[in-house]
């Protein structure tokens, strides 16, 4: 199993400076909610998980390796970052297909994950034909191809109808629950206060809160604590 371990990352564009001395650990057998506004760093510090994008300074890394360095990556991490990203011309089964060629992945590994996020009857479609849930699931299939420790997801409950927020709530415990560690970037706090184990929020590019959410969130819901903390960051670089 592998552990996720950011320590001082900093990240500028000119003199913006979009992410500030953010650190956090994600566990193996845990749900890590990353929260935070637009614009607060939480995506840019998933690029520089991933080796999206390069950090001043700082590390991230997946048991102590970066990205890069990992000897194959999808069997380690999976990630969904954007599930727009998609050939429009390309079944479901062949989009899958490519990614597990490029990985050097078996074959029986397409069908299989097709069947986890229920897309069997849509698998033959064109991709310009799915709607954005659907394409949310293929999305996490990719993900889930290379049987990876770790799953990295951004707003992976974008355009996904209530039966498939319980499925995605499902499949993420499912995960955790065998030793997975999984890294949540969502705007859906309902979602995550129902899904997560520890909660880190990042306002104006720095890290206002971090912990077990059971200690987080007490006597309040979940979207007072984050607002009373993403409200506190305005104004602050």
């Amino acid at each position: 199993m592998t552990t996720i371990r950011v320590a001082g990352l900093n990240k500028s564009y000119g003199e913006f400076q979009a992410v500030h001395d953010v650190g956090f650990t994600a566990r193996p057998g845990r749900i890590v909610g990353l929260l935070g506004p637009n614009g607060a760093g939480k995506t840019t510090t998933l690029h520089m998980l991933l080796g999206l994008a390069a950090a001043d300074a700082g590390s991230a890394t997946f048991d102590d390796r970066r990205y890069a360095d990992l000897d194959s990556p999808s069997r380690v991490v999976g990630a969904l970052l954007d599930a727009g990203g998609l050939h429009p011309g390309r079944t479901g089964r062949d989009h899958l297909r490519v990614l597990a060629t490029a990985a050097r992945l078996p074959g029986h590994r397409v069908d299989e994950v097709i069947d986890v996020v229920g897309l069997r009857p849509a698998a033959h479609r064109r991709v310009r034909t799915y709607s954005l849930g659907m394409k949310q699931r293929l999305g996490i299939a990719g993900a889930l191809l290379g049987s990876p420790d770790v799953l990295v997801l951004d707003e992976p409950a974008n355009g996904l109808d209530p039966a498939g927020m319980r499925w995605l709530r499902g499949l993420l415990r499912s995960f955790a629950a065998d030793g997975g560690t999984v890294l949540l970037a969502s705007h859906v706090l309902a979602e995550v206060a129902q899904v997560a184990d520890d909660l880190v929020v990042i306002g104006q590019g720095r890290v206002v809160a971090d912990g077990p959410l059971d200690e987080l969130v007490t006597d309040r819901s979940l979207e007072d604590v984050y607002l009373d903390l993403t409200a506190a960051t305005e104004g602050v670089r």
